[in-house]
């Protein structure tokens, strides 16, 4: 039987990142350094994942980490490092790839991203998933349970941790291969593609805590803030070009409508089609915009589709309905341009391919706050708070909706509500359960999938709280009406 630091020697060397068979002592002793040479623990397992939580528990037991999460996830990167190239064998495998596919590379990296579990596939399967049906098409919810609580150890190491500056933000290269501490996550095992767009390098990596299939994203080298402008409707169509089997969009450029990064410039990308995305064209529009076709599209945010096989005259079509809706006010229906000098108004574009055509979705943002609606007068209203009140971003805006983890026990809760039995349902659900006990007759078989369609319906009502031209006779008049200054 062999131990769980052998089957890790064999692992490492059979993945043939970076050693050959004449570095198994080289490399046992790489792993007895990081692990202890006691007191070896067992493998549930002989899968990689297994191996390496034996690995972790032997350095328990030995002294060489305490039992704390941030503990564990460094020396579970350190690990993982050994079976994974160094950043320049990666980009040369990567690109080697990319020559024959753009998707043998894709297909290469995602890969790579999961074995070395820099991807926690792991925890992303604890998530809820399901579609709801709406006036929309179907919706994606998803209720996020993969990032772990934080310990409370960590948070007490944490305060007495050094404010090092270093890496400056989660999203800057300097993670790659980045040890971490307890107020910084630990990426040994971290690897980034770079490549060159609009005369800047930018990296290519996965998310940690996908959201989505082969959940991308796309960073600046500098770490510089958000912005939207024609040089990122044109960095969108590039990368689109370079890996025409994904999707690539921007979070908006402002608070509230923004995403949760707006110190670091990125995208997010990858291999999934969105609710948004399927939508249909509801009104053709008239742009006099050069070789491009445009027109709304059947949605709750307040989205232009434009479409051609042209890419500088998509750039130059999006740069036009940005640059107008920057500086667009309309009274009658709360849309402000600015107050008080405060700017107010961006966008949120999303671009990808339909065979040889390029799209390029504009979603139109804006931030105000009022004494009404101080969260945001297009963000989540109080009323559907108790099932979303964060920010709405990009893959939210596309019809994605990533919902707190207290939802999962919330919802048992609320079940037992409506079905007549004793619960602890939270006080901010009473209003939204009485409401559904009036339409409906649960009953043990149909609770779930009856509060699975509610809470799709809710969501839907969230993005249209976003939309800035409401999905109402006065709010498409006023759609029509900014349409016509393009």
């Amino acid at each position: 039987m062999l131990t769980s630091v052998d089957a890790f020697v064999n692992d490492i060397v059979e993945s043939g990142a970076s050693y050959d068979d004449m570095d198994r002592i080289y490399v046992q002793n790489k792993i007895l350094a990081l692990v202890g040479d006691e007191n070896p623990v067992e493998a549930a397992d002989q899968s990689r994942l297994a191996v390496v939580d034996a690995l972790i528990e032997t350095a328990i037991n030995n002294g060489k980490i305490e039992d704390t999460q941030s503990a564990k996830d460094i020396l579970n990167a350190q690990l993982m490092d050994l079976v994974t190239p160094i950043p320049s064998v990666v980009n040369e495998r990567f690109w080697s790839r990319y020559q024959v596919a753009p998707e043998k590379a894709t297909d290469w990296f995602y890969d790579l991203s999961q074995r070395n579990d820099y991807i926690k596939t792991r925890a992303i399967a604890k998530n809820v998933v399901f579609d709801t049906a709406t006036d929309y098409g179907d919706i994606e919810i998803t209720i996020n349970l993969s990032k772990p609580e934080k310990d409370p150890k960590d948070i007490a190491a944490a305060r007495n941790q050094p404010q090092t500056g270093y890496p400056m933000c989660a999203l800057c290269m300097e993670n790659e291969g980045y040890l971490g501490r307890p107020n910084s996550a630990a990426r040994s095992s971290h690897r980034i593609i770079r490549f060159q767009i609009g005369g800047e390098t930018w990296g290519f990596q996965y998310s940690p805590y996908a959201y989505f299939t082969e959940h991308a994203i796309f960073l600046n080298k500098m770490h510089t803030p958000m912005v939207i402008n024609t040089q990122t409707f044109s960095n969108l169509l590039e990368i689109v070009t370079m890996f025409p089997s994904y999707f690539v969009g921007s979070n908006a450029d402002l608070p509230i409508v923004g995403g949760s990064v707006l110190t670091h410039e990125h995208y997010q990308g990858g291999r999934h089609q969105f609710p948004m995305m399927k939508a249909k064209i509801a009104k053709q529009l008239n742009l006099n915009l050069p070789d491009v076709q445009a027109g709304i599209v059947k949605w709750p945010m307040s989205t232009i589709r434009l479409r051609s096989q042209n890419r500088s005259a998509l750039v130059s079509a999006a740069s036009v309905i940005h640059n107008a809706w920057v500086s667009y006010s309309d009274e009658s229906v709360n849309v402000r341009a600015l107050t008080n000098g405060e700017r107010h108004h961006t966008t949120t574009p999303i671009a990808y391919r339909d065979g040889k055509d390029y799209i390029l979705d504009i979603v139109l943002r804006d931030n105000q706050t009022s004494k009404e609606y101080p969260d945001g007068i297009f963000h989540p209203h109080q009323d559907v708070q108790h099932i979303k009140k964060e920010n709405i971003g990009l893959i939210e805006v596309m019809g994605r909706a990533i919902l707190p983890a207290r939802l999962k026990t919330e919802m048992v809760e609320v079940q037992k509500y409506v079905l007549g039995q004793p619960n602890n349902m939270a006080p901010i659900h009473q209003e939204w359960a009485d409401q559904l006990k009036d339409r409906h007759q649960f009953t043990v078989e149909n609770v779930t999938e009856i509060l699975d369609q509610e809470i799709g319906a809710v969501f839907a009502r969230v993005l249209e709280d976003a939309g800035v031209f409401k999905q109402n006779a006065e709010g498409q008049q006023a759609f029509s009406r900014f349409i016509k200054t393009i």
